[in-house]
């Protein structure tokens, strides 16, 4: 399924360190996990696509040292981040459909829940291919929205209480099960594996957990931030009636890797 419908209201135009708050606490959990999926080992070269504020790209960087990492994103908040997090890493400010590099450049290319938002996920991947060394590994992970257990399923939870029918992510691109390894094949990536990755974030207040929600990062944010103040109080009350005042999110993310 192709998210263009919502594209035009997702926002990753804002402060790193709201980023960090509303997913930094998932992401950097699963980065470990992405690089160990695509067999991330000493000598590489390896592209972090869509590298946000850089969880994955600080992972590749233990791994690979800064010369060995380069990475993109559509955002320049993020780019200039990620460029002053990680001296020496080459980070380009470009989206996933037009990477700026030639053809079978690195030896490994990721993307860290990035592709359901890719205006067209499979030319997306066929760019990660593409710059992927022949025999080389692209690897990505999608949040699972289908089956409610994304990072942020329980405030869509309570936002279908307000909408039943509101946009909820579940059908982004690679959000069910088996959609995201039927994206890697049409984009003519080889010996695909699937599997999942997890991340569970404890929260001390429920305002720590619904706070970063305000700060209009990603659809959900975008959500928030256009209901009007009576709505949001409304949906803050039904999030809190159903996690308590203190709580911990388990998260899981589809997974896959395949051979370029």
């Amino acid at each position: 399924m192709n998210p263009l419908p919502y594209i035009a209201w997702v926002s990753f135009d804002v402060p790193a360190d709201a980023y960090d708050r509303f997913m930094g606490r998932y992401s950097i959990q699963l980065s470990p996990q992405l690089a160990d999926l695509a067999e991330v080992a000493p000598g590489q070269t390896a592209l972090d696509v869509g590298c946000g504020p850089g969880a994955l790209t600080g992972e590749l960087v233990q791994r690979l040292g800064a010369s060995g990492v380069l990475a993109v994103d559509p955002s320049k908040p993020f780019v200039e981040t990620a460029r002053s997090r990680f001296p020496g890493v080459v980070v380009e400010q470009a989206s996933a459909d037009s990477l700026p590099f030639e053809d079978q450049v690195f030896d490994r290319t990721l993307a860290q829940l990035v592709v359901h938002f890719m205006p067209d996920p499979i030319a997306g991947l066929s760019e990660m291919k593409r710059v992927t060394k022949s025999g080389g590994v692209v690897a990505a992970c999608v949040w699972d929205f289908g089956g409610d257990r994304a990072a942020v399923s329980p405030l869509w939870q309570a936002a279908r209480q307000l909408d039943q029918n509101v946009d909820d992510e579940s059908d982004y691109p690679g959000t069910r099960a088996g959609h995201l390894g039927d994206l890697f094949r049409a984009a003519g990536l080889r010996d695909i594996k699937e599997t999942e990755l997890a991340a569970s974030v404890s929260y001390s207040t429920f305002e720590d957990w619904w706070e970063p929600f305000t700060f209009g990062v990603g659809p959900s944010g975008a959500y928030v931030s256009k209901l009007d103040p009576e709505q949001k109080d409304r949906l803050r009350d039904i999030a809190r009636s159903q996690l308590g005042e203190t709580l911990t999110i388990v998260a899981t993310a589809w997974a896959a890797r395949g051979a370029a």
